[in-house]
C-alpha cells in the first residue's frame, strides 16, 4: 500500500503534466475562497467599527429621544413625528427621578455656519449640551477646557470647536481666545475636541458645541431634546436606571399601563443590534454567493477528474496489474483532487486577505484577518475537493484491469 507521501509525489506528478489544466480548474476554488474570506474579514471589520465608531455611547449609557435611536422601519419614524418634543421640564423631572443615574444630560441638535474673518464653512452641526455632557460624552476635549454649569446656567458665549472646523479655520493658528460667529452670534473658542475621523464615510468632526441655554435662545425654545443619562453602577443598576427614566416619563406624559410610549430609549445595544440584523442580511447574500463560486469549482474539479481518469486509464491498468489495491487507486485519484482543490484554498485565502487589508488601507475601514477564518477557508477547499473527488476516485478504482490494459 502505497504511503500519503508517495500519493502526494503521485499526484503533484500528474498536476505538473497538465499545468494549464490545473490552473484553469483550481481558479473557481480560488475565486470562492477569496470571496469568502473577503466578506468574513469586512464582516468582522464592521463590528469593531460600529462598535466603536456608531454604538459608543459607553456601556452604562443611554439615550432618551423623541425618535427611535436604531430602527429599519420607515413607518416607526413618520409614527414618531406625532411623538411630543422632550422638553427642559422633563430633563429635571428625569433628573430627580433617576436616583440610579450618576448624571442625566441633554443635547439639542441643528446645522448653522461658522465663521471666522473671512472664511466661512456651510452646513456645520450646531450641538447645544448641557454642562455635565463632558462627564457622560465619549468625546474629549484636545485642547483648552470644556464649559461650567454657571456658562452653561447663564448661557455664555463661549464654543468648543471640532477638529474638522479647527483645521479649516485655524490652519496653523492657535484656535484658543480666538471669536467666530455661529449665525448671528459671535461666541469666544475655549476648547477643541480629538479627531473623530470619517463614520461610513461621513466626516464626524465638523461641529460646534455650545452652552444648551444659548443654544434655545440662539435656536428657539421648541427644540425637542435627546437626554443622556449615565448609571451609577453595572448591568443591574443600568436596568434600574432605564426604567426610572422610563417611569419618570410616563407618568409626566400621563401614559397608563398599556399605553404606547410617545418617546425611545437607545442604548449601545440598540445600534449594535441593529447593525447585527444588516450585517446578517449582506453576510448571507455574500455567503450565497461565494458558495455559489465554490461549488462551480467543485464540478469543475469532479469534471476535470473524471477526464483524467478517461486519459489514465492504461496506467491505471498498469498499477492494478503490478499489484495495487481499488483503495490504492481511490486514495491516489482522492489525493489529486484534494491537493488541486488546496492550492486554490491557500492562493484563495492570500487573495482574499489582500482584498480586505486593500479596503482597510484605502478606505480607513477595518478588516479583522483572524486566523480561525484562514483555517476555515482551508478546510472548505478541502472539503470540496474531497466530496468532488469521490465519483471519479471510485470510478477509477472500480476499472477492471484487464479492459483498461486493453485500452490504446
Amino acid at each position: 500500500m502505497p504511503d500519503l507521501r508517495t500519493n502526494l509525489d503521485l499526484a503533484a506528478g500528474a498536476i505538473r503534466a497538465q499545468r494549464l489544466r490545473a490552473f484553469l480548474t483550481v481558479l473557481g476554488i480560488t475565486m470562492g475562497v477569496a470571496t469568502l474570506m473577503a466578506v468574513i474579514t469586512l464582516v468582522q471589520g464592521a463590528n469593531t467599527y460600529v462598535e466603536q465608531k456608531i454604538a459608543n455611547l459607553g456601556t452604562n449609557v443611554f439615550q432618551v429621544g423623541r425618535f427611535p435611536f436604531a430602527t429599519t422601519s420607515w413607518d416607526e419614524m413618520i409614527r414618531a413625528r406625532r411623538n411630543r418634543d422632550i422638553t427642559m421640564v422633563e430633563l429635571a423631572v428625569v433628573r430627580q427621578a433617576c436616583t440610579a443615574c450618576a448624571a442625566v444630560g441633554a443635547v439639542a441638535t441643528s446645522t448653522t455656519r461658522v465663521r471666522y474673518r473671512d472664511q466661512e464653512l456651510q452646513d456645520q452641526f450646531l450641538y447645544g449640551t448641557t454642562a455635565n455632557m463632558r462627564s457622560i460624552d465619549t468625546r474629549t476635549v484636545e485642547l483648552g477646557r470644556a464649559y461650567t454649569e454657571m456658562e452653561e446656567l447663564h448661557g455664555a458665549p463661549v464654543c468648543l470647536i471640532g477638529d474638522a472646523v479647527r483645521s479649516r479655520l485655524f490652519a496653523g493658528i492657535d484656535p484658543l481666545g480666538k471669536t467666530i460667529r455661529i449665525g448671528k452670534d459671535e461666541m469666544l473658542v475655549i476648547g477643541t475636541f480629538t479627531r473623530i475621523g470619517a463614520v461610513l464615510g461621513q466626516e464626524q468632526d465638523n461641529f460646534v458645541v455650545i452652552p444648551l441655554t444659548a443654544f434655545l435662545r440662539q435656536q428657539g425654545l421648541r427644540q425637542s431634546l435627546i437626554l443622556h443619562a449615565k448609571a451609577t453602577g453595572g448591568e443591574r443598576l443600568f436596568e434600574q436606571a432605564q426604567d426610572q427614566a422610563r417611569l419618570a416619563l410616563r407618568a409626566r406624559r400621563h401614559i397608563g399601563a398599556g399605553g404606547r410610549e410617545d418617546f425611545y430609549i437607545g442604548t449601545a445595544e440598540s445600534y449594535m443590534n441593529l447593525w447585527r440584523d444588516i450585517s446578517k442580511s449582506f453576510f448571507a447574500v455574500f455567503l450565497m454567493l461565494s458558495s455559489i463560486s465554490a461549488v462551480v469549482g467543485g464540478i469543475v474539479i469532479m469534471n476535470i477528474m473524471l477526464v483524467s481518469v478517461t486519459e489514465r486509464t492504461k496506467e491505471i491498468g498498469i498499477r492494478r496489474a503490478c499489484g495495487a489495491r481499488q483503495a490504492d487507486i481511490l486514495r491516489q485519484f482522492l489525493t489529486e483532487s484534494v491537493l488541486l482543490c488546496l492550492a486554490g484554498g491557500v492562493v484563495g485565502v492570500l487573495l482574499g486577505f489582500a482584498a480586505a487589508l486593500a479596503v482597510r488601507t484605502l478606505a480607513d475601514f477595518p478588516a479583522a484577518v483572524e486566523a480561525w477564518s484562514a483555517a476555515l477557508g482551508v478546510l472548505l477547499s478541502c472539503s470540496i475537493g474531497l466530496f468532488f473527488g469521490i465519483y471519479p476516485a471510485v470510478k477509477a478504482a472500480k476499472l477492471d484491469p484487464v479492459v483498461a490494459l486493453r485500452t490504446e
